[in-house]
C-alpha cells in the first residue's frame, strides 16, 4: 500500500514540476509585449495539468483512506510519520507545490497590473471630446449644424 502511495506521490511531484514549468512560461508570455498569440496554449495546457493534479490527488486520498488514515494533508503527515521514503518524497512535492503557489500569485499580479493599465488606456481614450463645428464624429460624419 506504502508503495502505491509512493508512486502517486512521484506522479503528483512530476505533475506540478510540468505545473510550475508552464507558469514559468506564462510569466514569459505576460510580459511580452503581445502575449496573447502565447496563451492560449499555456492555459490549455495548465488547465490540463490542473485535472491530472487533481486525479493523483483524489487517488491519494483514497490510499490513505485504504491504509485507514484520513484525507489530505493530515493523513500525509502520519503516513510520512512512518516511513522516511514517503516522508522525503511528500516534503519534495510540498517544496515543488509551494514554488507553484509563488509563480501563480506573481502571474496573478502581472494579470492585474497589465489590467489595470489596460483600463487606464481604455479610459484615456474615451475622454469626452466637445464637438467642433466641421469635424466628424465617431461615425466618420460630420454632425448636422443645429439652426441658429
Amino acid at each position: 500500500m506504502k508503495d502505491a502511495l509512493l508512486a502517486t506521490l512521484v506522479e503528483e511531484y512530476s505533475a506540478v514540476e510540468a505545473f510550475a514549468s508552464i507558469l514559468t512560461l506564462e510569466t514569459k508570455a505576460l510580459t511580452a509585449l503581445s502575449p496573447l498569440e502565447l496563451l492560449p496554449p499555456i492555459v490549455e495546457k495548465k488547465t490540463e495539468l490542473i485535472g491530472v493534479l487533481a486525479n493523483l490527488e483524489a487517488i491519494r486520498d483514497k490510499l490513505l483512506a485504504d491504509m485507514g488514515l484520513p484525507a489530505g494533508w493530515p493523513g500525509m503527515e502520519l503516513a510520512a510519520s512512518t516511513d522516511t521514503r514517503v516522508a522525503d518524497q511528500w516534503s519534495l512535492l510540498q517544496k515543488a507545490a509551494e514554488r507553484a503557489r509563488r509563480f501563480n500569485t506573481s502571474n496573478g499580479e502581472l494579470i492585474r497590473v497589465r489590467m489595470d493599465y489596460n483600463q487606464r488606456a481604455l479610459a484615456a481614450l474615451q475622454v469626452e471630446v466637445p464637438q467642433k463645428v466641421g469635424f466628424y464624429g465617431p461615425d466618420g460624419r460630420i454632425p448636422a449644424q443645429p439652426a441658429a
